[in-house]
């Protein structure tokens, strides 16, 4: 069918362009031969004329029954000088054979256009069909393989319809082993924070059991390390404990099971709430919280896992300001997103720290310590579930700063 279509155009082409020729060729003839008779006629005349000078008159007179107006000056030709001119000396054939040739001439054109617009039209189309299966695919329509015949044709861009394929084909296998990859790496996390719950609980009750013995036991001032020792145990079984729930939110958000309760949730109010639950930290850091009260912002995003986000971002500010400073927010809203800014006074990120604060487990050389470096990571995969960005930079002034986007559309 496709090359049934094809040589139709290609037929048009042929056929516009020879009309076209013809058209001319016959014009041009036309005028050779009107040019060719009248200097005929004018010969002939002259030689009359020369021989029966008497006859000059009569001659004059029966031409002049032809005559035209003619814009030429009438001394180049003695026709000329009293009125004909070349169109004078055409017979009725001739004209006709003009006006075909004219006929043909703008028949020639029309179809030429028609052919041309045609082509335009279909190759509009094929460009249209690619990019509908481009689209397909990226929203998983229909698969990779090009299926619909309005794509398994031959012209002029099977070639880059070829590409094309491949390129989406490698693109998809490179998407599902990624996808299998992040997979795995879920379901790692899972098993990894599930086979150290049982070991972190069984230490914790040890310890728990040890701890009320020694409420009972009176030692006097013996064993007076043993307090000391087991803080220091309880200590550490908090950062195992915290490492532990954080690898399980960490393997739910990379999963996909994250469950978000989304609806409309003032900004206010979720800096509030995440300041309130950092104040024990900041009072003992002597670092306060600067909050701007501000009209009714909203964002459509779930409570709980968002003031869970603020609160990793504002804790790492608060971490990196020196006694006496405080942490900073605000916010703003126009019609294509709202804007989150946390900043801190101090020294700000490293260079060498910007490009990976975010990556998993990934600790900067000004990390806080017992930190486990993966708030951040957490932080970000919450706001970009819930159509939002998270970056980082270092203010011109000093200090580091965190902006979030929640975008409206």
């Amino acid at each position: 069918m496709n090359t049934k279509k094809n040589l139709i155009i290609l037929a048009g082409f042929v056929l516009s362009v020879s009309l076209l020729s013809v058209s001319l060729t016959a014009m041009l003839l036309t005028d050779y031969f009107s040019c060719l008779q009248m200097h005929i006629t004018e010969g002939l005349c002259r030689e009359i004329i020369k021989n029966e000078p008497a006859a000059r008159d009569i001659i004059l007179s029966v031409l002049k029954e032809y005559q035209y107006h003619s814009p030429l000056p009438p001394e180049k030709s003695l026709f000329l000088a009293y009125g004909y001119r070349q169109a004078d000396f055409v017979q009725i054939a001739g004209k006709k054979i003009a006006f075909l040739a004219a006929a043909g001439f703008l028949s020639g054109a029309a179809l030429f256009l028609v052919t041309l617009f045609h082509r335009h039209k279909k190759d509009i189309s094929r460009i249209n069909a690619l990019t509908e299966y481009v689209e397909g695919v990226n929203m998983g329509i229909g698969g990779i393989f090009l299926q619909n015949g309005r794509y398994n044709i031959e012209d002029d861009f099977s070639k880059l319809q070829d590409e094309i394929y491949k390129t989406m084909a490698e693109l998809q296998q490179t998407k599902e082993s990624a996808v299998k990859a992040r997979n795995n790496f879920s379901e790692n996390l899972y098993n990894i924070a599930h086979q150290l719950k049982t070991p972190v609980t069984s230490i914790s009750l040890s310890v728990q059991r040890v701890r009320d013995i020694l409420c009972k036991a009176s030692f006097g001032g013996q064993n007076r390390t043993a307090p000391y020792h087991l803080n220091q145990i309880d200590t550490q079984l908090s950062r195992l404990i915290r490492l532990e729930e954080a690898l399980l939110l960490l393997s739910r958000i990379e999963s996909g099971s994250l469950s978000l309760n989304r609806k409309e949730v003032d900004v206010f109010t979720l800096l509030m709430l995440a300041s309130d639950n950092l104040q024990e930290l900041s009072a003992e850091a002597e670092v306060t919280f600067h909050i701007p009260e501000t009209g009714e912002i909203l964002i459509n995003a779930d409570l709980d896992w968002t003031m869970e986000a603020l609160i990793n971002l504002m804790k790492n500010c608060m971490e990196h300001t020196p006694k006496g400073g405080a942490v900073h927010c605000d916010c703003e809203q126009n019609p294509l997103y709202t804007r989150i800014r946390i900043w801190d006074t101090g020294n700000g990120f490293s260079r060498e720290d910007i490009p990976r604060l975010f990556e998993r487990f990934y600790r900067g050389k000004d990390a806080a310590e017992g930190g486990i470096g993966i708030g951040l990571a957490i932080s970000k995969a919450i706001i970009e579930s819930q159509n939002g960005t998270l970056t980082a930079r270092n203010l011109p002034e000093g200090g580091a700063l965190f902006e979030i986007r929640f975008y409206s559309h």
